[in-house]
């Protein structure tokens, strides 16, 4: 049986500029980088790049994991290319970005799961002056001296997405833990409690209410900063079905309760991602 597609709403049809996206694409290969933009096909490509703002993601494009939801490849990754640092600075450069939002697919295979080459990519970004620096990151299976190694870098907002809510992680998460990635949030405020963090998660893949906002409030209990709330849409049909598209309306009521909880900073819109205009929650007045 074919699996039962839902009819899009009108809201979900974002219009693409294409030639920003075409100029940036011309740009990746002349460096040998990738975006998680691209890699990832978000639908907010193009208005990103105008605001000033670009995800790059290092380490390779291939997932040591196997989430259901993601449009990363899976498999072994490829050895670590240390000038790729440089040459995200040289493309950062070359685009006038504002803000910088640096991840990768998650890399079980490393001993530190990459946390080095982070704070090495850091040290490089941080000769481009008034640049703003946020990583997004994998869990690093908690490994302490890894969370210190990102920390003692010190990018300007560390975050690292719940995705969804603990009852589907077995189904869309198997290689992830739930309350692993809450230990991970609470940790890095161990470390340094001046660190701004910032998490995620997708609505439309079968949760509750009550579940979602026990997730608000198990990243409040760890002094999460910041949270995007956004619309799941499978990259393809052989991802994990969507279940439900969320009303706008349920959007904004999600950002109240967020709030009112007391996250200093929500953005939450079906086009919501982590790494969307993710220079706002950091300050509202940088465009």
């Amino acid at each position: 049986m074919e699996p039962k597609l839902l009819r899009k709403p009108n809201w979900l049809n974002k219009k693409i500029n294409l030639l920003k996206n075409r100029e940036m694409k011309i740009l990746l290969k002349e460096f040998k980088l990738n975006t998680v933009c691209q890699e990832a096909l978000c639908p907010n490509i193009s208005e990103c790049f105008f605001c000033g703002v670009a995800t790059f993601m290092i380490m390779g494009n291939i997932c040591t994991r196997n989430c259901k939801f993601c449009n990363i490849k899976k498999g072994k990754p490829l050895s670590l290319d240390w000038n790729e640092p440089e040459r995200i600075k040289k493309a950062v450069e070359r685009l006038k970005l504002k803000y910088v939002v640096i991840t990768s697919p998650t890399r079980d295979d490393l001993k530190d799961g990459g946390a080095k080459f982070y704070a090495y990519t850091i040290s490089v970004l941080k000769r481009i002056s008034s640049l703003k620096i946020e990583v997004l990151i994998p869990d690093f299976l908690l490994k302490r001296q890894s969370l210190e190694t990102l920390v003692e870098a010190k990018p300007d907002v560390i975050a690292h997405n719940i995705e969804t809510v603990p009852s589907l992680y077995k189904k869309l998460r198997p290689k992830a833990d739930y309350r692993r990635s809450i230990k991970l949030l609470r940790a890095l405020k161990e470390i340094d409690s001046t660190i701004i963090t910032k998490s995620g998660i997708m609505l439309g893949l079968g949760e509750k209410e009550k579940e979602i906002i026990r997730v608000f409030k198990d990243l409040r209990g760890v002094d999460c900063d910041f949270v995007s709330i956004g619309q799941y849409l499978p990259p393809s049909l052989s991802h994990y079905l969507l279940k439900e598209y969320i009303s706008q309306e349920k959007f904004s009521y999600f950002k109240e309760v967020a709030l009112s909880l007391g996250f200093k900073s929500v953005m939450s819109t079906p086009y919501t991602r982590s790494s969307y205009l993710a220079h706002l929650y950091f300050d509202s007045s940088f465009i």
